[in-house]
């Protein structure tokens, strides 16, 4: 039998204290803190890759301050292809040099980058044609046998076995970091971070980070003497940003978080078709960088090689093209946009409390 004894003034004031110290501790953090770690254990880096606090990562904050972004419907939806590759040891290294054109005659380039990769003699990425709208961008990541290094390139190109690579290379970077620079040279930001993954669209679970988005500069990209083209996380617009960015909103510029308000709804939307759901609530949840210029009357998101016939294969219909149903779905996700205008390094997302839980830790 246990005997119970009686508390002394003093020790009934240390528990009174004690007491109250842990309610107000759980008060605080339940007004401050975020969601924590989802319950996955841990997450494979090469698919989805960067610190849970990097941009590609991190959901929209209670805090978002949306503004709208009056992105009209298209006359295409399309896909932006991006390459990635876990490269070994044992294959022979590989020149890169840059692309000899932006156009057809990627692989005739002579610069050589002082890069040399170990690559598979098999691997080939066609070079650009002539035909129009034949240029596609090619961003590219290649994680290095180290495990931990990611070499970035755009566009690009090998049009030949055993061939030497080409492709503009942006500065190492590092897959358990941040994740914000790469490739994309027209704002600066990465190859492979916020690319829709194979797998993503079709599978039943959700997609858990933000995408890429890619419109059209002449008419929706601001430019200015004192706002020229971007914004963070994205470092750069194009070079020739100056004539070729015809926009009237000076927050939707390159690397401008573009998300669907909490008060649209899929319902709202009318939309038909399972990857468009999909799509949404990333969207809602995670919301997608504007990366680069279209170049036409075009809406693209960016989408990891080898997405575009998975889909097929799996809907029956096309990712790409400028009519049905998908097409439609497609085109309302961007009429639904809005910017999330006070997205920045101190409030990612828009800060505040997150619509979801952070991306797991990486596990290799």
């Amino acid at each position: 039998m246990s005997i119970i004894q009686p508390l002394t003034s003093r020790k009934r004031l240390l528990y009174i204290v004690a007491f109250l110290t842990s309610v107000i501790a759980a008060l605080v953090i339940g007004c401050f803190a975020t969601p924590s770690l989802s319950q996955t254990p841990t997450r494979d880096k090469f698919l989805w890759p960067f610190a849970s606090t990097s941009p590609w990562n991190m959901p929209i904050g209670s805090n978002a301050r949306y503004i709208s972004a009056n992105i009209a419907k298209a006359g295409y939806a399309g896909a932006d292809r991006e390459y990635f590759f876990k490269l070994k040891d044992g294959d022979p290294l590989r020149p890169v040099y840059a692309p000899g054109a932006w156009g057809e005659g990627r692989c005739t380039g002579k610069k050589y980058l002082d890069t040399k990769l170990p690559i598979p003699d098999d691997l080939i990425v066609p070079d650009a044609t002539s035909k129009p709208y034949s240029t596609p961008n090619n961003a590219s990541a290649f994680l290095m046998p180290n495990g931990r290094t990611l070499v970035q390139l755009e566009p690009l190109a090998r049009c030949q076995k055993g061939g030497s690579i080409y492709g503009w290379r942006f500065p190492d970077v590092d897959i358990y970091g941040d994740g914000i620079g790469g490739a994309h040279f027209g704002s600066g930001l990465s190859s492979i971070g916020g690319s829709i993954r194979q797998g993503e669209l079709t599978s039943n679970q959700p997609i858990r980070h933000a995408l890429k988005v890619v419109i059209w500069g002449e008419k929706y990209l601001y430019y200015s003497a004192s706002n020229p083209g971007y914004r963070w996380p994205a470092d750069r617009a194009d070079a020739n940003a100056a004539k070729q960015y015809h926009g009237k909103n000076p927050s939707l510029v390159q690397g401008a978080l573009l998300a669907i308000p909490p008060n649209v709804t899929e319902k709202n939307l009318n939309l038909q078709t399972p990857a468009a759901k999909k799509l949404f609530r990333a969207l809602q949840d995670y919301g997608a960088y504007v990366v680069d210029d279209a170049g036409w009357d075009a809406h693209y998101f960016a989408v990891e090689k080898g997405v575009t016939e998975e889909f097929r294969k799996s809907f029956g219909y096309d990712f790409e093209g400028s009519n049905g149903q998908f097409y439609e779905d497609f085109m309302k996700l961007f009429q639904a946009f809005s910017i999330v205008d006070n997205n920045g390094p101190k409030s990612i997302g828009g800060g505040g409390t997150l619509r979801v839980a952070l991306a797991p830790p990486i596990g290799n």
